[in-house]
């Protein structure tokens, strides 16, 4: 299980990475999308997932935009049993379910699919594609689903160089706000 420390550690070890195929890095995509949700009004398990909701890349590292190699990295997945001891299902379902948010957003707007960068449309063909109707109904019916949804929307308007937010322990004190109580206090 990760600490709040842990996380702040993996953002200053690999925060600095490109996100693949984007204009910015790991960490300036995970604050904006943070700062969205906040910006939203949304709540602190909100807000810690928009922060949180890649962290499977900088835990599981394929290299520059694993896409382009035909690799699906799973990210929505990797880092749940990282946090699974931190944080309650608010904060863990959204991270879950924000790739499937991306194939409910296709199949629910037509033109969503055509806003999406180059990369994530490569990464939606490794990822199952477009959902069908039925799956877009059983996607709906999950615990988290529709924060997903928001924190999917975030995320793809997170990716503007240069962007000012809040800094990463600003977004840390949002996390403490709502992790496990034996986990939350901040060293320093």
């Amino acid at each position: 299980m990760l600490s709040l420390n842990d996380i702040e550690l993996l953002f200053a070890r690999f925060g600095a990475e490109q996100y693949s195929g984007e204009p910015v890095t790991q960490l300036e995509h995970a604050l904006q999308t943070a700062h969205l949700a906040e910006q939203s009004g949304a709540d602190d398990a909100l807000v810690s997932a928009c922060l949180l909701h890649d962290l499977g890349h900088l835990l599981n590292q394929q290299g520059d935009t694993p896409t382009l190699r035909g690799i699906d990295d799973t990210h929505q997945y990797f880092a749940l049993p990282f946090l699974r001891g931190l944080f309650p299902a608010a904060v863990l379902d959204a991270i879950r379910l924000h790739v499937d948010a991306k194939r409910y957003l296709c199949q629910a707007n037509a033109a969503y699919n055509a806003k999406l960068s180059n990369d994530s449309k490569r990464s939606l063909a490794l990822q199952g594609g477009v959902f069908s109707t039925a799956q877009a109904a059983a996607f709906l019916g999950q615990s988290g689903a529709r924060d997903a949804v928001l924190l999917r929307q975030w995320d793809d308007l997170a990716k503007q160089a240069e962007l000012a937010t809040p800094s990463l322990a600003h977004f840390l004190g949002r996390a403490a706000c709502c992790a496990r109580p034996a986990t939350a206090p901040l060293k320093g």
